[in-house]
């Protein structure tokens, strides 16, 4: 999609490792931007104003909620949603462990609490079930309890340590 009006501005990303370049709205937001214009369905619309934690994505490294960032804020970044972190079709050992400890329920907000997760973890490898707690604290889940996503981030943090 090409947008050439006034309020339009280019933007380059790498978004999932892929190169874009793309005219857009300088009104669309990140998360629209992702969901809508390359398909992106992980990043969901859950509350609009950055409180629910659905639309989190890793921008440059840190988790985001994309749905109160301006994609042309966005420029020049690299982004990965849940998508991105899957290789050749495989989950990666964060999507695995939310699967094997029961972290997932009805699913729609587990792909911002994974890439929350990602977004800790690769900041600090070996957090406590406290640091967990305090990262996830932005990302709301009806189904879970939170206690299997606790248990996920830990099992994960602990494989990657003895892969170590």
């Amino acid at each position: 999609m090409e947008h050439k009006e006034a309020n339009s501005r280019k933007i380059k990303l790498l978004v999932n490792n892929v190169a874009r370049e793309d005219t857009v709205p300088v009104d669309l937001r990140l998360a629209d931007y992702l969901r809508d214009w390359l398909n992106l369905k992980s990043v969901k619309e859950g509350c609009g104003v950055g409180d629910c934690g659905a639309c989190t994505v890793l921008l440059d490294g840190k988790a985001v909620v994309s749905c109160i960032i301006m994609a042309v804020e966005a420029d020049g970044s690299s982004i990965v949603t849940l998508e991105g972190l899957a290789a050749e079709g495989k989950m990666s050992d964060l999507q695995e462990a939310f699967l094997a400890k029961g972290a997932v329920q009805c699913g729609f907000c587990t792909p911002g609490m994974i890439m929350t997760a990602a977004g800790l973890l690769a900041e600090n490898p070996q957090p406590t079930a406290e640091e967990i707690k305090r990262a996830v604290a932005g990302n709301l889940c009806r189904c879970t309890g939170y206690q299997k996503i606790i248990e996920a981030v830990l099992y994960t943090a602990e494989i990657r340590n003895q892969k170590d």
